[in-house]
């Protein structure tokens, strides 16, 4: 079956409770990335459990939350509420954001993008990304690698490939996840084709990273 959006979301949304758990801490790329940086609105993209908007929230005003599954904001709510952090939760699709254009400040995208079906909706999600960026407003942007060490891929191809990997849920039922795995090169090239300007990108624990800007 050829993978959708639709069915992405449906994913999530059955595995929502367990991802949860299993996504406790922030990356350190993240907690890096937000160190000295700050502003009025934050947004994460594809926002999981609400693990990167918490920090978010300590660097900024207002925290927008987005995430395709209704069921994993549910859980993002949760750790809001047990945390104590503020957040605005949205239920969005990444390739065409409820938010207007120049209003966020400060940005992340972690572990979203290779979730998308198409190099098109990839492209689109950037250039959505591109859009709501204020003119000095930055992001970081991650996606798995053909670098990682669970892959047989050279990460000097130009370009990544689709798979599949499967959740193995505590009943032990699995289910089938997509991923494109990035090319950093490719990685580069789509980004540049959303619009948006790289500050610096990195490989770092089988992830490339960008730190950019709205062009």
């Amino acid at each position: 079956m050829e993978p959708s959006r639709d069915r992405v979301r449906r994913t999530y949304d059955r595995i929502a409770t367990h991802f949860a758990a299993t996504r406790e801490y922030p990356w350190p790329e993240v907690e890096s990335f937000l160190e000295d940086r700050e502003g009025a609105v934050g947004l994460d993209v594809g926002c999981g459990n609400g693990r990167h908007a918490e920090l978010l929230a300590d660097r900024v005003d207002t925290v927008l939350a987005l995430d395709v599954s209704r069921s994993v904001l549910e859980t993002a709510r949760s750790r809001a509420r047990d945390r104590a952090f503020d957040v605005a939760l949205v239920q969005g699709d990444a390739v065409a954001l409820p938010i207007v254009t120049d209003g966020v400040d400060l940005a992340v995208s972690i572990a979203t993008i290779h979730h998308l079906p198409s190099r098109s909706g990839r492209q689109e999600s950037l250039a959505e990304l591109a859009r709501v960026l204020s003119p000095d407003g930055s992001a970081l942007v991650s996606a798995w690698s053909t670098a990682h060490d669970r892959f047989d891929a050279s990460p000097d191809d130009e370009t990544g490939f689709d798979t599949s990997l499967e959740w193995t849920l505590p009943d032990g039922e699995t289910i089938d996840r997509y991923y494109h795995i990035y090319a950093p090169a490719e990685f580069e090239a789509d980004l540049e084709a959303g619009g948006l300007a790289i500050e610096s990108s990195f490989v770092s624990s089988g992830n490339c990273y960008a730190v950019v800007r709205s062009e």
